[in-house]
């Protein structure tokens, strides 16, 4: 007679083993087995370790969440499906009806529809003030005011947002001070160590650097309130893939020799673009005619990032000719991949702005974004002369 434990569809447990495997292994399971209802309990309370569903946690997630707290300096943060996943998270969990949030007025497209159409619908009130001026965010205080939610270099443009005084700010009127350090990173600065409540990252990004997953990232310095943003993660299903948690895992490993190699890049070709005919204008936080230079300095500590911004005469004729004569560089809506990619706000990340919205905020038709990679410097430059020279042309 056969053991019945061989009839069993389910195998139970994993084979017992001296060795352990030198890199996380990928757990697909939706759902894990607990020995009692009293384990489960024990689990659920918080007495115990362990994992009851795949949509409240998973090892995965566990181990990329810990390798990130580890470089901001936290415990307990999580990953969501998506960089947007954790902002809503952040915002819905913490804020109710009635309450206000102010941001930052050049954040990422998807954030400021958030700001403008969507938390509105929940009875939530939103402003925008600008990031790089202390004083505005202060203006725009009410007495509901609950949150700001604020990028240190902001999207696409650039702008370095004066931290200092907004952290201040919020921290003499007991306000949560949500940080996205998505294009920053741990690696240029630390959110936390600088008065930050909560801080969020799009993981797809630079973290990850591949351009193969889609993650995001959100902790918060006081566990009641983390609470309150897992809690809501999980209630809306914000579950992020153990598949994608495995390679950003893997894309973690090399991510400060990616930044290192991206930033001097970006450097590069931020200096190579200010010299070329038919640019207007360059927009990269190191270099000295960047409006906020100076306090790109001090709050950085002299790390940049691997983002330019640029500005070429004429309308959209001369962006479709720059962007189809960039050879080899992928014009898409994305940035941190080890490739550079190039992107344009008025055709993607901003597209739901007025043209005089974008204008105001310094989006021509002729901004574009680049998202330095690790290519080799001077091919790169190359790539761009020439894309800039079609542009002109036009």
């Amino acid at each position: 007679m056969r053991n019945s434990k061989e009839t069993l569809i389910r195998p139970v447990g994993m084979p017992d083993s001296l060795s352990r495997p030198i890199v996380t292994p990928l757990s697909t399971a939706v759902a894990f087995a607990s020995s009692t209802p009293d384990e489960l309990d024990a689990q659920y309370e918080g007495r115990a370790q362990g994992y009851t569903y795949a949509r409240e946690g998973h090892p995965n997630a566990t181990v990329l969440a810990q390798r990130i707290d580890a470089l901001e300096g936290i415990t307990g943060g999580i990953v969501t499906g998506s960089g947007m996943g954790a902002v809503t998270a952040a915002l819905m969990g913490t804020l109710s009806a009635g309450d206000h949030i102010i941001g930052g007025d050049q954040l990422y497209g998807r954030s400021l529809r958030l700001m403008k159409e969507d938390l509105p619908r929940f009875g939530i009130e939103t402003s925008l003030a600008d990031p790089t001026d202390a004083a505005a965010f202060e203006k725009a205080i009410k007495a509901n005011t609950k949150a700001v939610l604020v990028e240190v270099v902001s999207n696409p443009t650039l702008r370095v947002a004066d931290m200092d005084g907004i952290a201040r700010l919020c921290a003499d009127r007991g306000i949560l001070l949500i940080v996205d350090n998505t294009f920053t990173t741990p690696r240029a600065y630390k959110p936390f160590a600088q008065g930050a409540d909560i801080v969020i990252h799009s993981v797809t990004k630079l973290l990850a650097g591949h351009s193969d997953v889609t993650l995001g990232y959100v902790a918060a310095k006081d566990p009641a309130v983390q609470k309150k943003i897992y809690d809501f993660s999980v209630t809306t299903g914000m579950t992020a893939s153990p598949f994608d948690c495995w390679l950003a895992e893997r894309g973690l490993a090399t991510f400060d020799l990616r930044f290192e190699r991206a930033q001097s890049n970006a450097l590069a070709l931020a200096d190579h673009l200010a010299g070329l005919d038919g640019v207007k204008r360059v927009l990269y936080p190191n270099r000295a005619d960047h409006p906020d230079h100076q306090r790109a300095a001090t709050l950085l500590g002299g790390q940049g990032c691997n983002m330019v911004s640029f500005e070429v005469e004429g309308g959209r004729a001369a962006a479709n000719a720059l962007a189809r004569a960039a050879e080899g560089i992928a014009f898409a809506p994305t940035l941190g991949d080890v490739g550079t990619t190039l992107s344009h706000a008025a055709s993607s990340s901003h597209r739901a702005l007025t043209p005089d919205a974008r204008e105001a905020l310094g989006m021509s038709e002729g901004f574009f974004r680049v998202s330095v990679g690790l290519e080799d410097s001077a091919a790169l430059n190359q790539v761009f002369t020439q894309a800039v020279q079609a542009a002109t042309a036009v």
